[in-house]
């Protein structure tokens, strides 16, 4: 049964929303260290956010009020507000997807475009023929035939959020800094609510706490994110090493990377280069390991990649992917150095051996790898500060 408005209720939800909200951009909450393409994403959905707030209190206070005003303010934000709930719902998803895995792949976007052109083609309909909503001859707001399937495309993307996490965690435990059970939770219960009594407004409130749950998530996961190339840092290996996050009877694989030749991209070409250098190969590593495990930047150009839950794996097929990778890099770059890994890699218990102890053992076959490339290349000229030097 449908409720009478209740618009001071409206007005003071959306007006605390829309605080929340213009607190989390004025405070910059949104940007990600190393993680520009996120952080636009969060910018976007604030904005648009915003914006919905404002909608939803136009709508309701133009509910009900003659004049041909008060119809136009009704058509425009009720038809924004329909594909707000699509527009964000995607994005929430979007995001997931993008921080999980680092890239949003195919058939997600196809899935996606498929929703925003269905829905999008019914509110197009919409306006020659009431089958979303209705605004009746006294300017009244009235849910039409489809208006369900917004609602149910709607808890379409927010399950889908669900499992798509809960099967990311369970291969990668590091991303218990995202808890999207967190941010979810409070839309899906604002979509409940507000499905089943109209007249008042709990969707955009929903949202804003869903983002600030978001903001603090995600800050409190830079803490353990390196701020140049976007992996994690040591504090992430201190972390698991104090307190051991993986499960008994469980074997992880490890491998532990270094530059070839580093220093002489810092000598010859600046250390801004070296920077950039540090940054493209970071995104080498995730790119290559995706959601099978976690990169860490363990010192300088050494870096450390876990994979949790491997019974039986082939290290040398990663191995050989980073190579190819660093490989197609050198040859599409374009710029006047390569890049090589020394790597040195094994499948050991944490429980028995700790993690002291696999760093040890891996960070010496990495250094056995290493001898092996400096034995096949003529180190010579690499360094020009170390000629000057030892010429001093």
């Amino acid at each position: 049964m449908e409720s009478a408005i209740n618009l001071q209720a409206v007005l003071v939800t959306d007006i605390v929303s829309i605080a929340i909200l213009v607190v989390l951009l004025v405070s910059r909450g949104w940007i990600l260290p190393a993680r520009k393409s996120e952080s636009q994403i969060l910018l976007i959905m604030l904005v648009i956010s915003i914006l919905n707030s404002i909608a939803d209190i136009l709508s309701f206070a133009s509910d009900g009020r003659p004049g041909a005003a008060n119809y136009f303010f009704l058509i425009i934000s009720d038809n924004f507000l329909y594909l707000y709930n699509l527009i964000i719902g995607v994005g929430i998803i979007h995001l997931i997807i993008k921080h999980i895995d680092h890239k949003t792949k195919g058939f997600h976007m196809i899935i996606f475009w498929t929703m925003c052109i269905i829905e999008a083609g019914l509110l197009i309909i919409n306006t020659f023929t009431p089958i979303v909503f209705d605004i009746d001859e006294n300017n009244k707001y009235q849910r039409g035939d489809f208006y369900f399937l917004f609602v149910v495309f709607g808890f379409v993307l927010i399950f889908y959020g669900y499992a798509y996490y809960v099967i990311s965690k369970l291969r990668n435990p590091s991303l218990r800094y995202f808890p999207v059970f967190e941010f979810l939770t409070p839309i899906l219960i604002g979509n409940l609510v507000q499905m089943k009594i109209y007249g008042i407004s709990l969707l955009p409130i929903s949202f804003a706490v869903a983002f600030a749950s978001i903001v603090i998530s995600l800050q409190n996961e830079c803490i353990y994110v390196d701020k140049l190339t976007g992996v994690y840092n040591r504090y992430e290996l201190d972390k698991i090493q104090k307190k051991r996050h993986f499960r008994k009877n469980v074997k992880i694989a490890a491998l532990m990377l270094d530059l070839n030749d580093f220093k002489s991209i810092n000598d010859n070409f600046s250390h801004e280069e070296g920077d950039n250098a540090l940054v493209a190969f970071a995104g080498i590593l995730v790119d290559v390991i995706g959601a099978d495990g976690l990169v860490i930047r363990f010192a300088g150009d050494e870096f450390i990649i876990l994979m949790p839950r491997f019974t039986d794996v082939d290290l040398n097929e990663y191995k050989d992917r980073i190579h190819a990778e660093l490989e197609k890099y050198n040859s599409t770059s374009g710029k006047p150095y390569k890049l090589s890994a020394a790597i040195g890699g094994r499948i050991f218990d944490p429980h028995s051996e700790g993690i002291d102890g696999m760093v040890n053992k891996i960070d010496a076959l990495m250094y056995e790898d290493k001898s092996d490339f400096y034995r096949q290349h003529d180190r010579r000229g690499r360094r020009k500060s170390d000629k000057a030097s030892s010429a001093t």
